[in-house]
């Protein structure tokens, strides 16, 4: 696929999507080993197989090795998971049982990702806890790999800076990145994207996005374990490890906003805090809960509308009322993104659905087979995963935060060694008082 030097979409994406998925089509048909999936057919050649490393066994980690195996085997390919490494020896193991790997290519450590990128895999999966997105795709980047990259990709402003040097040095060597955000691979999220881009709800004025649930597993500490490995397997509740579920969860509807208005925030301001998870160390030094405004530039200065504002909730609280959506109005209608568009072009969903963790590796393979230029989506999911940071600073704050302030911004999460022993201190943010 050729990415156009006029961008016509969001981060200067679409164009090269719609053209890849097109020869993709074409490519297919041609072959004869087209299948519809999602937004697009996908093909490869027949009896192909993909050897897939996984980095990273955790519950989305085997799923994901699941979802590729399943997109293999619609297109008529087959993916092998050849080699799995994890920091701890019983997910890996249990990872090995799962997926059937050779017990010779199961490895254990903080450096289990190196010597799975040594194997000769086609691709990997990039699953571990976010905190160390950065390092490992710069790694798999150096080891001419294909990735299939989980988000969120950074914690802070220099993880998504070293993340998009990495995805820079990808594009020179031609390789394939897909991200995580899979409502960019959703049929229904695409066929909604060209009609909203093509202007069936006006100018878009405002908007909403909600990740609203209750809680998830936590892991509670063991006699044994040190600090460090406490809160890597209790990952989700540390800030350096997960950047909070603004940043680990709600980055999927902050993508879905970026994307369809077709810009990052040059703003954010908002309130959050913990209400049912003061005193209780299991839930480490995360927020239970986030409201922020996020500021868009007008991306039409002439249509003489202010900025535009879109309201973003996050929370994890049980017994409150759920919602994971989103929604924009413009000038002459108004979108779910997904299911519906109500104004002077209406329009409802009825095409197939097929799930897009599966199509994501669906779009990853036909990418890697096509011999053009590469799907690349590490700028899209480092823009959205800075979009994510920029609204959990303003809330951590307290304060109204500038795009180009969370950019250049040097603060770094974490250790800068790991090993078993002493981990960061846990210490909440309180807004209005200096982090």
């Amino acid at each position: 696929m050729v990415q156009e030097s006029t961008p016509s979409g969001p981060n200067g994406d679409s164009l090269s999507r719609r053209r890849f998925l097109t020869r993709a089509t074409a490519a297919s048909a041609a072959l004869g080993t087209g299948l519809s999936l999602g937004g697009a057919r996908v093909f490869g050649q027949s009896g192909r197989e993909f050897k897939v490393g996984l980095i990273g066994c955790g519950g989305r980690g085997t799923k994901a090795s699941r979802n590729a195996i399943d997109a293999a085997k619609l297109v008529g390919n087959k993916v092998t998971i050849h080699a799995v490494g994890d920091l701890f020896p019983d997910r890996a193991t249990k990872a090995q049982e799962k997926l059937e790997v050779d017990e010779k290519r199961v490895f254990v450590g903080f450096d289990a990702f190196r010597k799975v990128l040594e194997t000769p895999c086609d691709y990997v999966i990039l699953a571990t806890p976010p905190h160390f997105r950065p390092e490992h795709l710069e790694a798999a980047v150096a080891a001419g790999k294909h990735v299939f990259c989980e988000k969120p990709v950074a914690v802070d402003p220099p993880g998504i800076r070293r993340f998009r040097r990495a995805g820079a040095a990808a594009k020179s060597k031609n390789l394939t990145i897909v991200a995580g955000t899979q409502r960019r691979h959703q049929r229904e999220y695409l066929e909604s994207y060209e009609r909203i881009s093509g202007g069936a709800i006006g100018d878009i004025l405002a908007g909403r996005c909600y990740w609203n649930m209750g809680g998830l597993w936590s892991v509670p500490p063991k006699e044994g374990w040190t600090a460090m490995e406490w809160q890597i397997r209790n990952w989700l509740y540390f800030t350096w490890l997960s950047g909070d579920h603004i940043v680990e969860q709600h980055v999927h509807q902050l993508d879905a906003m970026n994307w369809f208005i077709g810009s990052h925030p040059i703003a954010a301001r908002g309130v959050g805090g913990r209400e049912v998870r003061k005193g209780k160390p299991e839930y480490g030094n995360i927020f239970d809960h986030f409201s922020t405004e996020l500021i868009y530039a007008n991306p039409n200065p002439a249509n003489g509308l202010p900025d535009l504002r879109i309201s973003s909730m996050a929370r994890q609280i049980a017994g409150c009322w759920r919602e994971v959506s989103e929604f924009l109005i413009g000038t002459e209608g108004c979108s779910d993104l997904r299911t519906y568009i109500r104004g002077k072009q209406p329009w409802s969903y009825e095409g197939e659905t097929v799930g897009p963790y599966v199509q994501e590796h669906a779009d990853l393979m036909a990418s890697i087979q096509a011999e053009e230029e590469a799907l690349n989506e590490a700028e899209n999911v480092a823009t959205s995963t800075l979009t994510a940071i920029l609204a959990r600073t303003a809330c951590y704050t307290g304060t109204e935060i500038t795009w180009d302030e969370i950019a250049k911004s040097d603060e770094r999460l974490g250790p800068t060694e790991y090993a078993f022993g002493p981990a960061p201190e846990v210490v909440v943010a309180r807004p209005g008082e200096p982090m």
